[in-house]
């Protein structure tokens, strides 16, 4: 399918976070719309799977502002300007889980509401974990909560592990490493 033209943009909204962008598109068959999107950061994030052992995965629990409540999931963080994904991937589970990888593989891109979010999230494999803890920018400690791959269904079930992408991260490792 030919996409749509995109007449006009404009920033409508900001704020230390999100930007919204209306636009005006013109689609293929001559009819034109108006549509606002969320544009996230130009590079995205990295949503990380540390793996300490064959069978246990490093889980955080931080607080989740849009929810107002604790939340169970996997490190994450934005890539930084001119930051190689990998790189940004390890430097997160250092911030996070006191961890560092000498293994990490891109496993998959992830969208959410690609609707109206313009973000994309890269989820990372870390494997060959060694101490090497560093400073974050997280207002209070994060508490790590190691976790069995194989009890997974568990955690599916529990009211505080509900991030979607974490969700579909741990299937995908899952499948990939046990499969």
């Amino acid at each position: 399918m030919q996409k749509p033209k995109i007449l006009n943009s404009e920033i409508v909204a900001e704020s230390r976070l999100f930007r919204i962008e209306q636009l005006e598109l013109e689609f293929s068959n001559g009819v034109t719309a108006r549509y606002e999107r969320l544009l996230g950061s130009e590079r995205g994030a990295v949503l990380i799977v540390p793996m300490l052992d064959a069978d246990t995965v490093l889980l955080i629990r931080e607080y989740a502002a849009g929810m107002h409540r604790y939340e169970l999931g996997l490190p994450k963080g934005k890539i930084e300007k001119d930051e190689d994904i990998l790189v940004a991937a390890n430097r997160e589970i250092q911030e996070e889980v006191g961890y560092a990888s000498r293994k990490l593989v891109h496993v998959s891109s992830l969208t959410l509401a690609p609707g109206y979010l313009g973000h994309t999230t890269h989820v990372i494999l870390a494997t060959d974990l060694y101490a090497s803890p560093a400073q974050g920018d997280e207002p209070e400690e994060i508490e790590v909560v190691p976790w069995s791959m194989r009890e997974l269904d568990a955690l599916m079930l529990r009211d505080d592990f509900s991030e979607a992408r974490s969700i579909a991260a741990l299937y995908m490792i899952r499948d990939r490493l046990m499969g």
